[in-house]
């Protein structure tokens, strides 16, 4: 009777709690929170790219904007770093994170991918991966299934007990991410929330993706959201012609933009930005701003994108409303303000924290010196150069050292070399190579005896994005020396794995001499009396790499357009602190100073042009155009009907503008088949642009196919302003039959707009390209 009794009562407190514990679901018109309609105003923001004892400061400053949700996502290579070996503290612990958004009164979307994309280095997926030679990422590659299952049911075991229906604050969960502009296997979607849910995620699962992409991968059953940078309007209905019912809701609302290296600094339009919120809270629909606070992509986690390969930068400021030393900006009291006016019921606006102060400090004071040469692991032995993972190495260079014969001057040529490489006889510096500028062959000189050869290779961030995500990095394939009509494999090489970023290879320092400058570590202290913020001044190094007190603040690089690095007050000590400056040049007279503001946008380097080459011109006068046409004066999305015809190169050639100025701008591009779907764009290459503006602007033609409404193709402006006719010819990577295009004009203004325009199409590379 007792033992009735007991499990009487168990039952009757454990329904009881159940029933006290908030409900959230997806209804036939809005979001639910218990029971009652629900406006999701959420914002991203990655603990990781926080340091962990200021994340409570940005989600009180998150809640203080008006903000109920949060976005999270996790990063797989930081949690399970080695394979099996799963890091769930410090700077990794995400379920903190989480009860740290609950304290402060906001609920959670988790994001645990297995791929996150956020510009984080391959897109958060663990770089062990690679070692696999045959690892088809994205796929229902057996391999990579099985250590996303292992992975994800390691996310299970520390969140999902945190749920909302479990007395916690997460209230949705992401399947993958933007999957449709990389892949149409439903089937594997479907895998992949089959993952999710045997982790023990039971709350609403959904995914996103951008408002062309979405059909690709839409699994029946699965909620959609909608990713954009501009035009809600059109977007929403996009997603509701694959979501005919439910709410309405923007995964990814852009503020502002990341940034590359070489590249200007990105802002966001905020009269634009604040217009399109209002639209959203007007119509009753959710959205997620990305990013509400970028912050920092520390150590050697910044990724990259490609084609071409464009590294980004450690700074992750975004423009966002909450800059990345955690402060408002003017952006952030805008949205405060119009936040303010759509609060739902019993929600009130806190106070915004007080500011974070940005302290200048003294100069650091150098002592010691490490040359590289001087402290090289063992090296491992091999005939031909071995790659980075094959090295089972994860962050750093690689140095490379073989001895090649007497001779004429030569050509040594790679297949390629990711990313960037330092080039060496007998310990002379002869040049650069750079996977950027996609030339991967360097002069040398003449030889009058057998010669050291050293390559220093460095890794500057895995590409994050599309299908040359299986990157792989160091010295690819075989290597030639060119001499005349002889062409000689160089073999015999040393291979010594670099480590560098949260694990450094031990170095030896010794008193700083006046040495000639030459690639090393720099180690030098100075003193702080509090423990604020600052920025460290690099515009007078090269290109490496810094850490404060162990702690690695991320990459440098001259060219900009960072020339500063966040140092977070939470990583100092009161007194004396230790800064190590690695870099790949050398300095003659090592200086760093502090500034109390951050240095965004100075470019010290004159892009050249990406998708022009040297005897490439357009020729027209003997091609017909396939169709002519006039534009719209509209952000709108334009659509072009024409008679189908077979091709594989397209060209768009824009000859006049709306308000009669000489440039052209074009945000994206879609052609449509016979059968009135989209053509794949996952392979398209630029073959050529006539002009594009890549020193005051980021108008890379590249552009106009990157699925971003906010980044476009523009033709100079800043020092020449060419004249149309315009062209833009793209390889679409094999043949299709063509009916139609969509064309998105830029969003951020009427400058550039094509008024009258031409189609060509063609089997074959056009003449003169």
């Amino acid at each position: 009777m007792k033992r009735i009794l007991f499990v009487l009562v168990f039952i009757f407190l454990y329904f009881s709690s159940s029933a006290q514990n908030p409900t959230f679901k997806i209804g036939e018109d809005s979001f639910e929170l218990n029971g009652k309609p629900y406006i999701i105003r959420c914002g991203e923001m990655h603990f990781a790219r926080i340091p962990k004892a200021e994340w409570r400061n940005r989600l009180k400053m998150a809640k203080a904007m008006g903000l109920n949700t949060v976005c999270a996502y996790l990063f797989w290579n930081m949690h399970e770093k080695q394979p099996n070996q799963f890091t769930w503290t410090g700077q990794s612990d995400a379920a903190t994170f989480c009860k740290i958004a609950k304290e402060e009164g906001l609920y959670v979307i988790l994001r645990p991918g297995p791929y996150s994309c956020a510009e984080w280095d391959f897109g958060g997926f663990p770089w062990w991966l690679l070692k696999n030679k045959n690892i088809k990422l994205r796929t229902q590659d057996p391999y990579y299934l099985d250590r996303c299952k292992k992975y994800l049911l390691e996310v299970g075991k520390q969140l999902a007990p945190l749920q909302i229906t479990k007395g916690g604050n997460i209230i949705m969960v992401q399947i993958e991410n933007e999957y449709g502009s990389y892949g149409d296997d439903k089937a594997y979607m479907n895998i992949i929330k089959s993952y999710i849910e045997t982790a023990g995620f039971t709350v609403p699962l959904f995914h996103c993706d951008g408002p062309s992409q979405l059909k690709n991968d839409h699994p029946d059953g699965l909620f959609p959201v909608v990713n954009f940078g501009g035009g809600p309007e059109g977007n929403f209905n996009a997603l509701r012609a694959i979501q005919p019912k439910g709410p309405l809701m923007c995964g990814e609302y852009y503020p502002g933009w990341f940034d590359s290296w070489g590249r200007p600094h990105h802002t966001g339009n905020t009269p634009r930005i604040i217009s399109e919120l209002k639209y959203m809270l007007d119509h009753k629909e959710s959205f997620s701003i990305y990013m509400v606070h970028g912050g920092t992509s520390f150590g050697t986690y910044s990724g990259a994108n490609a084609p071409p390969y464009l590294p980004q930068t450690t700074s992750y400021d975004y423009d966002a409303p909450i800059d990345e030393a955690g402060n408002p900006t003017e952006k952030y009291y805008q949205i405060r303000n119009l936040f303010s006016n759509y609060l739902q019921t019993d929600e009130s606006l806190p106070d915004v924290p007080a500011l974070n102060k940005i302290q200048k400090l003294k100069p650091v004071k150098f002592t010691s010196y490490a040359a590289l040469d001087k402290n090289l692991p063992r090296p491992v032995i091999s005939d031909t150069a071995k790659l980075m993972e094959d090295l089972n190495q994860d962050f750093g260079c690689v140095l490379y050292e073989t001895t090649i014969k007497a001779g004429a001057k030569a050509l040594l040529q790679f297949k390629e070399i990711h990313d960037y490489a330092l080039i060496y006889t007998d310990d002379k510096l002869i040049g650069t190579i750079d996977r950027r500028k996609n030339k991967y062959s360097i002069e040398i000189p003449k030889r009058e005896k057998n010669t050291k050869l050293t390559i220093l290779a460095e890794a500057t961030g895995r590409v994050n994005y599309g299908y040359a995500m299986h990157d792989r990095k160091g010295i690819h394939g075989q290597v030639y020396l060119l001499t005349g009509e002889e062409k000689t494999e160089i073999r015999n090489w040393k291979n010594y794995p670099i480590q560098m970023g949260e694990n450094t290879i031990p170095v030896k320092y010794n008193a700083i001499t006046n040495q000639n400058p030459t690639v090393g570590f720099y180690k030098g202290n100075f003193t702080a009396d509090n423990l604020q913020n600052t920025y460290l001044d690099l515009s007078k190094w090269n290109k490496g790499l810094v850490w404060v007190n162990g702690n690695c603040l991320g990459r440098y690089w001259n060219i900009g357009p960072t020339q500063t690095m966040l140092l977070p007050g939470s990583w100092l000590k009161k007194g004396k602190n230790e800064v190590i400056v690695f870099d790949l040049f050398g300095v003659k007279t090592p200086e760093l100073q502090f500034l109390d503001k951050p240095i965004l946008d100075i470019v010290n380097e004159q892009q050249p042009q990406l998708h022009k080459t040297t005897g490439q011109k357009w020729i027209s006068d003997q091609l017909r155009p396939h169709f002519e046409g006039t534009f719209e004066n509209t952000n709108k999305w334009q659509n072009v009907s024409f008679p189908p015809i077979n091709a594989r190169y397209f060209c768009l050639e824009a000859l006049s503008e709306q308000k009669g100025q000489p440039y052209s701008s074009i945000a994206e591009i879609i052609l449509i088949d016979d059968q009135g779907k989209e053509i794949p764009r996952t392979n398209w290459k630029i073959v050529y642009a006539d002009s594009e503006e890549l020193n005051g602007d980021d108008g890379d033609a590249s552009n106009v196919f990157d699925l971003q409404y906010t980044s476009i193709w523009h033709t100079e402006w800043e020092n020449k302003a060419p004249k149309p006719p315009h062209q833009i010819v793209i390889d679409l990577g094999k043949s299709y039959k063509v009916s139609g295009m969509r064309l998105l004009p830029r969003q951020d203004g009427a400058n550039g707009r094509i008024k009258d325009y031409r189609l060509f199409f063609s089997f074959s590379p056009f003449r003169g390209l």
